[in-house]
């Protein structure tokens, strides 16, 4: 699939209505979205064939853009074998979270009975239901779980790449690194990620130093186009440079 196909195809996400401030909820535009996974396969390789993990997915325009690239599980594990890596059982599920097992996509994941090509973690319902609303609208297949990024009981890396958007720790400081984090546990390969251009030096030794990335490189500095999303926005639009990341683990 070629760039501007894929670029358009996002256009017809769904976006919040209702974004949380707390959560930092901003809407991934097709511009960045597309380019972020259109160079994460066509110069790494990192999409198509691998199971791929979008955090904070949101309405799920990532996770959307990398199953349309064809990610996708080469393997289905036994059973027994999900459960150990991710830590999960049917029991406690119920327990925890009793309303996403009306979601059968929800569910699959959460008890987990597969292992699917793309999974989109949220801690917000509210975003799950919209983006497995995008995902029956654009006709793509892409699984979720219900969870704080840092409370996930997956144990060790268990998804080739991990592809993410998070908040920039503007409400909550740190919690741009709370999710960088948690990414580089969880990959077996490497970890797309934006952060704010000013940030630039901080992420680079936050993820080389602190958590043990074997390397850290900008591929490139992208304009985010945001839009007044909150009462205390001045403007109707602010442009923010932000530094698309690739970062791989050792």
């Amino acid at each position: 699939m070629k760039l501007k196909q894929l670029e358009s195809i996002l256009g017809d996400v769904t976006q919040f209505s209702s974004p949380k401030i707390d959560l930092e909820q901003y809407p991934t535009g097709p511009h960045i979205a597309s380019r972020l996974i259109y160079t994460a396969e066509n110069s790494f390789g990192d999409i198509s064939d691998k199971v791929v993990a979008d955090f904070g997915c949101g309405c799920g325009t990532l996770g959307i853009a990398s199953s349309l690239l064809e990610a996708r599980s080469q393997t289905k594990p036994s059973l027994a074998f999900r459960e150990d890596v991710y830590g999960y059982n049917t029991i406690s599920l119920k327990t925890f979270l009793p309303k996403c097992f009306a979601k059968p996509n929800i569910r699959r994941v959460l008890t987990p009975m597969e292992l699917n090509h793309v999974i989109g973690v949220d801690i917000d319902y509210e975003a799950l239901e919209m983006a497995q609303s995008n995902t029956s609208e654009l006709e793509v297949e892409m699984d979720f779980v219900l969870d704080n990024i840092q409370d996930l009981a997956w144990r060790g890396p268990v998804v080739d790449t991990v592809v993410m958007n998070p908040p920039f720790g503007t409400r909550r400081k740190g919690a741009d690194m709370e999710f960088l984090a948690a990414a580089l546990k969880c990959s077996k390969t490497a970890v797309y990620s934006l952060h704010k251009t000013s940030t630039r030096e901080h992420v680079r030794r936050g993820a080389l130093r602190d958590f043990k990335a074997k390397t850290a490189e900008v591929l490139c500095e992208l304009r985010y186009d945001l839009p007044a999303s909150y009462k205390f926005h001045k403007k109707r639009e602010v442009d923010i440079a932000v530094d698309l990341w690739r970062f791989t683990v050792s």
